[in-house]
């Protein structure tokens, strides 16, 4: 499994802590950064992972931001890509289930390390239900038609 990461300063010590626990699982994780918790823009970032997962080889990205409001936005404006923001294990597992969430958005100032692993195994143990991929090829005309 291959996965991208990417964090403002906001984001920075929980995404720190989910590569090490990810580090423990045998899980390849790029990071593409912040590299600290000096004050860096979201967009930079939700940006950076959204072209990752629609433009290289990754099963998913998790983005992180202070509330991973901001971050999940920004995501959301590269095409393709389908960026949920979970709170807990119930929205993590339909974002797999229900939507193909390419990226997951936490919350680093809303989301405790033990919180945010139950979130990322509850998404990573999930599979997409195809019976809804008639919602999905909507959200994509939309995307191709605006």
């Amino acid at each position: 499994m291959r996965i991208a990461i990417g964090s403002d300063h906001g984001g920075y010590e929980l995404k720190e802590y989910i590569k090490s626990y990810l580090a423990t699982k045998s899980v390849d994780v790029v990071d593409f950064g912040t590299t600290s918790n000096d004050p860096v823009d979201y967009p930079d970032y939700g940006k950076k992972i959204g072209l990752a997962v629609t433009e290289e080889d990754f099963d998913f990205g998790i983005v992180i931001c202070g509330t991973g409001i901001g971050i999940s936005i920004s995501a959301n404006k590269v095409k393709g890509v389908r960026a949920a923001l979970v709170y807990d294990e119930f929205t993590a597992r339909l974002a797999k289930e229900h939507n193909n969430a390419n990226i997951i958005a936490l919350g680093g100032r809303t989301t405790s390390n033990e919180e945010a692993i139950k979130i990322l195994d509850a998404y990573m143990n999930a599979t997409f239900e195809l019976r809804h991929q008639k919602r999905l090829n909507k959200i994509n005309e939309i995307e191709e038609n605006e």
